[in-house]
């Protein structure tokens, strides 16, 4: 497990312990309010990653291979976590999703898993290191979330 790995695994665990402690605060909420939290903080997450990469693409920053494949990996992994948090119910509350979502489950989900095998792409062949081949796979990744968002996501 390389240094990368283990503070994901610390990451992790911490907020695991977090969550659980906030379990008990939080018995007062719904699963359905947990739910929302939980996509939204998921969400969070992979704009905190996708940021630093876009930067780099569009040359507001400079390009660090190990920078931009650590966050790369991170956007892969977390990918897989927002989906969890569209549970039936959590389509109250305040949040930034369209009724759509709820009525078009099965192409939602579907956009979902083309994000997935885009940003577990982008991982891949952010390992090279190379920026000409990173770009073309970051916009495929930036499309998926496009196309996401534009159906399902208030602005």
């Amino acid at each position: 497990m390389n240094l990368f790995h283990k503070a994901l695994a610390i990451a992790f665990a911490a907020t695991s312990i977090a969550v659980v402690s906030n379990a008990m605060a939080d018995e007062q909420k719904s699963p359905e309010e947990m739910a929302i939290e939980y996509r939204k903080g998921a969400f969070h997450m992979i704009k905190y990653h996708f940021g630093p990469m876009a930067a780099m693409v569009k040359g507001e920053k400079e390009f660090n291979a190990e920078e931009f494949a650590k966050n790369a990996e991170a956007v892969a992994a977390l990918s897989k976590f927002p989906g969890n948090g569209f549970i039936e119910g959590s389509d109250m509350g305040k949040t930034e999703t369209k009724a759509e979502v709820w009525s078009n489950m099965d192409d939602f989900k579907k956009k979902m898993e083309t994000f997935q095998v885009e940003a577990a792409s982008l991982a891949e062949t952010a390992k090279g290191g190379d920026m000409a081949a990173i770009k073309p796979q970051f916009g495929k990744v930036g499309e998926s979330c496009k196309a996401c968002h534009k159906e399902y996501k208030e602005d």
